[in-house]
C-alpha cells in the first residue's frame, strides 16, 4: 500500500511569524502536513527567518516591486502553484488579496483572526473590541473569500476580556488561542474533516475523525 502523501500547505506572512511557528511546531513535519513554502510580501519579514530555519523554501513579493496588485498576486499565485501546495494559510499577511486571487485559489485559502467573526472585522480587531467594551472576544479561523474576514467559519474559541481592560494582558490571551485553533484547523482539513456546505456557501460542515 503506497503512503499517503502529507497535505502540502504555504503560509503568507508579513510580520514575526508567530502563528507561521505553531504550525511548523505542531503540524510540519510530521507526516500528515508539510509547510512547503513561505512567502511575504516584506523582505525582512522575521517569518522568513522561521521558514529558513525549518529548511522550508521561501519567497518574497513586495508591492513595489510590481505594478499593480493584481501583477503582484499573480505572481505569487504563481509560485504557490509551483509548490504543489493544497492550502494557502494567511498567519499576519497584512495585504489584501485580490479577487482573482482568491478566485485561483477559492476554498483553499484560510485567516486566522482575532475576534469573533462577524464581530469586529479588519484592522485592529482587539482595539475595536476593547472600545466596544465587550466582556468576550475570541479568535476566528476562516476560508478567505472577496470581503474583509467575511469567509465561512471553521472554528472559533471565545476569549473572556480581562476586567481591567488591559490590552497586553488580553493580546496574550488571543495569541494563545490563535497558537492552539490554527494547526487544529488546518490539520482537520487536511484530514478532509472540514467542507463547505454544497447548499449554502455560509456554512462550514465539521466531521472530526479523531480526537485533539
Amino acid at each position: 500500500m503506497t503512503p499517503t502523501s502529507p497535505f502540502r500547505v504555504v503560509v503568507l506572512a508579513s510580520g514575526g511569524g508567530t502563528n507561521l511557528q505553531a504550525v511548523l511546531d505542531q503540524l510540519h513535519g510530521r507526516g500528515e502536513v508539510e509547510v512547503v513554502g513561505v512567502g511575504s510580501d516584506k523582505p525582512a519579514a522575521y517569518a522568513l527567518e522561521r521558514a529558513t530555519a525549518a529548511k522550508v523554501p521561501t519567497a518574497v513579493f513586495p508591492r513595489d516591486e510590481y505594478e499593480d496588485r493584481e501583477a503582484r498576486d499573480a505572481a505569487m499565485a504563481d509560485w504557490i502553484e509551483s509548490t504543489g501546495a493544497e492550502l494557502v494559510a494567511l498567519a499576519g499577511y497584512m495585504q489584501l488579496v485580490s479577487a482573482s486571487f482568491v478566485e485561483r485559489f477559492r476554498g483553499q485559502i484560510v485567516n486566522v483572526h482575532p475576534a469573533l467573526l462577524p464581530s469586529f472585522p479588519g484592522l485592529d480587531a482587539i482595539g475595536q473590541a476593547l472600545e466596544q467594551g465587550v466582556k468576550v472576544t475570541g479568535v476566528t479561523v476562516h476560508f478567505v473569500d472577496e470581503g474583509t474576514d467575511t469567509g465561512p467559519v471553521i472554528i472559533q474559541r471565545a476569549v473572556e476580556v480581562p476586567a481591567n481592560w488591559d490590552r497586553e494582558e488580553l493580546e496574550v490571551a488571543i495569541h494563545a488561542i490563535e497558537h492552539e485553533i490554527y494547526p487544529e484547523a488546518i490539520g482537520m482539513i487536511a484530514r478532509g474533516e472540514v467542507k463547505i456546505a454544497d447548499d449554502e456557501p455560509r456554512k462550514v460542515i465539521v466531521t472530526q475523525t479523531r480526537g485533539k
